[in-house]
């Protein structure tokens, strides 16, 4: 980011670098199921984290950059929270042990790092170069709300996609895990185990959260700098977040909702800014429609924050209120 010193942006990237090693290697290889007060005490020690890295992009760069910051690094987590009910059903077709678990979400939140920086890298010369993407990037992330809402419950199952389907049928895949093997021996012949499954399934489907999470971070900031790092300090603490929320997910039945809406209005406001910007010639002649207002940085941050905490409260609210009626239904 140009409006920090170069000294801040080395600093970050060792310092993320650090996090990711303690937080999937050391700790993610180690084979257990982590107790609630471990999980509680990742997840608040990334936050805070993430709270004061845009205080120090406050201090440094202004304002503006801070409030991107914590919009996409919000966004990022809710997007987050949402997949890791993928994981669990993932976890639970291929039914991975509990004390495993914990290293297939290190290998998946490693690969979907890594798939976030190259579709980053992408975006942002796509950007650079072809302003109108956002037309499609707006209309694609408008139909995604209107799937988060109307689509009911058609992805509560997993379905294996022609990648994995393919596989099994050209390779010898275990029925039984091996550890953190993915390849095993039984009666002399050499076999994958379902572990080799788990992890396509896993870096497949980041693939497609990838498809969410970049076009709706581009639209709150363009900095590459700050769409990496909200990525990163979203994906950080996340296999902490799926133990401790695990129970939890299929409780919090507003959440689509939420992100529904924080999706489509970011979706509005990346047209909005096409518009803004306009070169496209069947459009008002190939100039900017400079009537259009633009979304000031603020209002995005509100909007998230009101929509994604709406949810939420409205999700425990509901629970509460089925667990006290349970007694007298009974």
């Amino acid at each position: 980011m140009a409006e920090t010193p170069l000294a801040f942006d080395i600093a970050t990237f060792v310092a993320i670098a650090a996090f990711f090693v303690v937080d999937l290697v050391i700790i993610g290889r180690r084979p257990h199921v982590p107790s609630t007060k471990e999980c509680v005490r990742h997840i608040v020690f990334f936050v805070v984290m993430a709270l004061v890295f845009g205080g120090c992009i406050w201090f440094f760069a202004g304002s503006k950059p801070a409030i991107e910051f914590y919009s996409g690094w919000l966004t990022e987590y809710s997007l987050s929270i949402d997949n890791l009910f993928v994981f669990v059903i993932i976890m639970a077709n291929f039914a991975v042990p509990k004390q495993l678990q914990k290293f297939v979400l290190s290998i998946g939140i490693t690969v979907a790092l890594v798939l976030r920086g190259v579709f980053i890298l992408i975006g942002a010369a796509i950007i650079e170069r072809f302003t109108w993407v956002f037309f499609l990037f707006g209309a694609f992330l408008i139909v995604t709300a209107l799937k988060l809402v109307l689509g009911g419950d058609e992805d509560e199952e997993y379905h294996e996609n022609g990648l994995i389907r393919t596989l099994r049928k050209v390779v010898r895949i275990t029925d039984d895990y091996d550890g953190e093997k993915l390849r095993t021996t039984k009666g002399g012949v050499r076999y994958w185990t379902p572990m080799l499954i788990v992890f396509l399934a896993i870096g497949t489907t980041d693939v497609m959260f990838a498809f969410d999470s970049i076009p709706a971070i581009f639209g709150l900031t363009k900095d590459p700098f700050l769409v990496f790092t909200s990525n990163v300090f979203a994906l950080l603490g996340l296999q902490q977040l799926y133990f401790l929320l695990g129970a939890l997910l299929d409780k919090l039945v507003y959440l689509p909702v939420g992100l529904s809406i924080v999706l489509g209005f970011i979706g509005v406001k990346l047209i909005m800014e096409a518009l803004h910007g306009n070169s496209l010639p069947f459009i008002n002649g190939g100039q900017p429609l400079s009537w259009v207002p633009e979304v000031p940085t603020w209002l995005s941050l509100a909007v998230i924050v009101v929509a994604i905490g709406g949810a939420a409260i409205a999700s425990i609210i509901r629970m509460r209120k089925g667990s006290g009626s349970e007694p007298a239904a009974a």
